[in-house]
């Protein structure tokens, strides 16, 4: 596996170049009509309305395919109940691109829950219902039946977090891989500029879809292992017990594949010691387990999960083979980062930076909030066991340069038409984690740490936030632009290694609160999340106090708490509920854990087991608050002040034998009395929507 990459605006342009760019790429007939155009050679099919910005994942693939000279169209939220939306471009020439949108459909439409939201933030006036259940596989299935001979790649975060066999939190079992439900003939996973620019330039030279293997940053079929390639079992890397199972994980394979294996009271027992052989790492491959094996086995759900983001790094990961039925998916390793030039061109192509014409005055909530914020950088190094950013956009951290960054806050100010002088946000999946990285690419390359700041900040990482204070300075001397404002989440455990940031922080892009996310108070729960102790947010804390008086500010810090986590018992709740008391917190909304397909978090929640580190049959369980009654009662705990869950407080406190605990006065959680006219009972349906941290970032594709 070439761990190079070719630059991603160095290919020559398709013929179809001399075309020119479009205003907004077109959405029908007449708009291809009046670019000159007969067909599409790309169709883009989008749960999400078409907003022509690079914060939007099919605006900024569409406008990069068409700056290599290819012809793209975009249907946005077609009507999936039958074909005839798919067909409203005509039969594209080269392939069918299709994506959920932003956000997983099934996040976007439910909440922690499992209650039906009443919006969408990425469609027009909010209106939900748009997009269906799992849509890429709808959409899939649609381009299909329109054009029977068209290739489906499939992309975006809903296909990304499930390009494996992955529990699913909404119908409670384990799913296969997205590329099997939807059919499609090739799925890429992450931001895919590289891996789709190369697809788009191979096939319009002729080759097939089927001939497109080994690509960075894909998952394809194979009908057998390459000639030349290794195979290394998962168990060999991963096991700490004997795992007796009543399916075989290996089913299906070649006999030449199979592992020999003892065999006691009927139960087969993988009890294999292979021989000692030195692979070669591009030409290794990891066998999992088996579809039907982990659909049937939670502990080898949790074993192959473990594996899976053990080859996350692209300096190091191997390729990964899944057998699913009588096929097998194969998975290449992450695609190489892209530079800072690269970054620094895709960001600066022809976009117009507005929802497409045909939303008329609509608004479109998530375009609202974006329109003049920047993103500065992608990827995210933290590792926190409960979110997908690692998974989906990579570990390292890529930048755009400061002259990338400040032409984009210029062109907001000169060309955004209701532009008052606020930048909402400049940041990305984390606010400062902008040009950071390894302090040595070798060490970077051979890594397999999850995280580079827990259980402490790596001594190989470099956390110099200087040019990001110059990044700040500078765009704050711009004419015409009042305020910046720093909205993306903070690692405020990175922030309090440069005092000077926190100052420039403080003092110059804080609108009165600042939102960051401490997650839990107890050890337990933060070792499952992977986040840093009080003992980092109480430091950053005095920081943002005492910048905050120095500038003559009163400002306030909001944090965050995720109830239900995996390693989380009721005591913590309590324990999280009496400091929240103490320090005068009083949560409008929070948020419960919501398993998203492919975490950490979530292979804990499904299995019991904690797939950090290796798994194992016996020992590594973890506590999980799973029952609704308590997943109920730990969002409780975090809005003890609210009546409305007084009683079921009460009821808990004393079953925990905390009855001291409700009374009257200032040292008690609840009072001993229920007010006349508020719920006696805490409704399951509550009405305000839950968001799964992990897909909150709206730089997330």
């Amino acid at each position: 596996m070439n761990s190079t990459a070719k630059n991603i605006f160095s290919y020559r342009k398709y013929w179809a170049h001399r075309f020119g760019t479009a205003t907004q790429l077109p959405m029908n007939r007449d708009e291809m009509d009046v670019l000159g155009w007969d067909v599409c050679d790309i169709v883009l099919v989008t749960g999400d309305a078409y907003i022509d910005h690079p914060s939007f994942g099919m605006a900024l693939i569409g406008r990069l395919l068409e700056a290599q000279g290819f012809r793209v169209g975009i249907i946005s939220q077609p009507n999936w109940h039958s074909a005839d939306d798919f067909k409203q471009l005509g039969q594209p020439q080269l392939f069918f691109g299709v994506t959920g949108g932003n956000m997983d459909s099934m996040v976007n439409r439910y909440t922690a829950d499992k209650k039906i939201r009443s919006n969408d933030a990425y469609t027009a006036a909010g209106v939900a219902g748009k997009r269906p259940d799992r849509a890429v596989n709808v959409y899939s299935h649609r381009c299909r039946e329109a054009y029977k001979t068209v290739p489906i790649i499939i992309g975006g975060i809903e296909a990304s977090l499930r390009r494996i066999a992955h529990y699913d939190y909404w119908s409670d079992k384990v799913r296969k891989s997205v590329l099997m439900d939807s059919k499609a003939d090739l799925l890429v996973y992450g931001n895919a500029e590289r891996q789709i620019v190369e697809i788009a330039h191979r096939l319009g030279q002729g080759e097939k879809i089927s001939a497109l293997k080994g690509i960075r940053g894909t998952a394809h079929f194979v009908k057998q292992i390459p000639a030349g390639w290794a195979i290394k079992d998962s168990a060999d890397m991963d096991v700490a017990s004997v795992i007796t199972l009543s399916v075989d994980p290996y089913q299906a394979e070649p006999e030449c594949d199979k592992k020999p294996a003892n065999v006691n009271n009927g139960e087969q027992i993988i009890n294999f010691t292979p021989p000692k052989v030195q692979l070669q790492r591009d030409k290794t491959v990891i066998r999992l387990p088996a579809y039907e094996a982990v659909k049937e086995d939670s502990v080898l759900y949790a074993h192959a999960s473990h594996i899976m983001h053990d080859e996350t790094n692209p300096g190091n990961a191997l390729a990964l083979i899944q057998q699913h039925g009588n096929r097998q998916i194969w998975l290449n390793p992450p695609p190489i980062p892209l530079t800072t030039p690269e970054m620094d061109a895709i960001f600066g192509l022809n976009y117009s930076r507005l929802p497409h014409p045909k939303y008329g005055t609509a608004k479109i909530p998530a375009f609202e909030m974006i329109q003049h914020s920047v993103n500065i950088m992608r990827g995210c190094f933290g590792g926190c066991s409960f979110c997908s950013i690692t998974e989906h956009e990579g570990r390292i951290i890529q930048s755009r340069s400061e002259d990338s960054i400040i032409q984009e806050i210029e062109a907001i100010r000169d060309t955004s038409p209701n532009f008052t002088g606020h930048i909402s946000d400049l940041g990305g999946p984390t606010a400062n984690m902008y040009r950071l990285a390894c302090k040595d690419s070798k060490i970077e390359a051979a890594c397999r740490k999850p995280s580079c700041v827990y259980p402490v900040i790596c001594e190989n990482l470099n956390t110099d936030h200087q040019p990001l204070i110059q990044l700040y300075r500078r765009a704050r001397k711009l004419r015409g632009i009042k305020k910046i404002f720093i909205a993306s989440g903070l690692r405020y455990d990175l922030a309090v290694t440069s005092p000077e940031y926190v100052q420039e922080l403080v003092t110059h892009h804080v609108g009165g609160y600042l939102k960051i996310a401490p997650e839990h108070t107890e050890s337990e729960p933060l070792s499952k999340m992977m986040k840093p102790g009080m003992g980092s947010y109480n430091k950053f804390k005095s920081m943002f106090d005492k910048y905050s008086k120095a500038a003559g500010k009163e400002q306030y810090l909001i944090p965050y708490f995720i109830a239900a986590h995996p390693g989380t018992k009721d005591q913590d709740m309590l324990n999280l509920a009496l400091w929240l008391k103490k320090n005068g917190f009083r949560a409008d909304q929070v948020q419960a854990f919501l398993p998203s397909p492919m975490a950490i978090a979530t292979s804990m929640y499904h299995s019991g087991k904690n797939s950090l580190r290796k798994v194992k049959r016996e020992g590594g369980d973890v506590s999980i608050p799973k029952g609704i009654k308590q997943r109920r009662l730990h969002k409780a705990f975090l809005r003890y002040h609210d009546p409305k869950n007084w009683d079921l407080l009460r009821e808990a406190l004393k079953s925990m034998g905390k009855a001291s605990l409700i009374g009257n006065g200032k040292h008690h959680l609840v009072p001993s009395f229920q007010p006349k006219g508020s719920f006696k009972k805490q409704r399951l349906n509550t009405n305000h929507p839950l968001k799964a941290k992990c897909f909150k970032t709206k730089h997330v594709r």
